[in-house]
């Protein structure tokens, strides 16, 4: 009988230690430690966020120093690419067909730009003159086309580029998130 008292007694200690392992974890996982954990340890800025690339020549690297292998390089300047992680003068970035590295932060500018829907290769989106589905289309842009984003409603984005001004359904975009609003 002794045995069975003693077990139980031992179960009733790891239930409280669980218990307080799990209120421990709530305190971490609170809505302070996750606003502390969606900035950037090094700038302060949101991580996640959209920028683009500065150069035309931009190597992405595989390790947040020079000594780590080039794995990519980057050939357009104003491409939209995603920080997902800071580190002293790097930064992790994520493009839109979900290639992953580390490029120097010099590299990077926050003009914010997006590429029409590369999901959906060979397809043409309606550019209209407003943010509404009844507004005149002033163009078709193809699938992959980049733009300077200058501004974002939550639903519709104003895109603009080499003869083009209007505005595109934001869910057809990639360098914006959904529903961010952008002034």
């Amino acid at each position: 009988m002794a045995f069975f008292a003693e077990r139980i007694r031992n179960a009733t200690c790891l239930t409280a230690r669980a218990g307080a392992f799990m209120a421990l974890l709530a305190l971490l996982w609170s809505p302070i430690a996750q606003a502390a954990q969606q900035t950037g340890p090094v700038t302060g800025l949101p991580v996640p966020r959209f920028v683009s690339l500065k150069s035309d020549r931009v190597n992405l690297r595989e390790g947040p120093s020079k000594d780590h292998r080039t794995i990519w390089i980057f050939q357009r300047a104003g491409l939209p690419v995603e920080v997902t992680a800071e580190f002293d003068i790097w930064r992790r970035i994520r493009d839109s067909e979900g290639s992953e590295g580390w490029v120097l932060h010099s590299l990077l500018s926050g003009r914010r730009t997006a590429i029409v829907a590369p999901w959906k290769k060979g397809v043409e989106f309606p550019l209209r003159r407003t943010g509404d589905a009844g507004a005149e289309v002033t163009a078709r842009l193809q699938s992959g086309v980049i733009g300077s984003l200058k501004a974002c409603n939550g639903k519709w984005c104003r895109l603009a580029g080499e003869g083009f001004d209007g505005w595109i359904e934001q869910e057809n975009l990639w360098g914006a998130y959904p529903g961010e609003t952008i002034q």
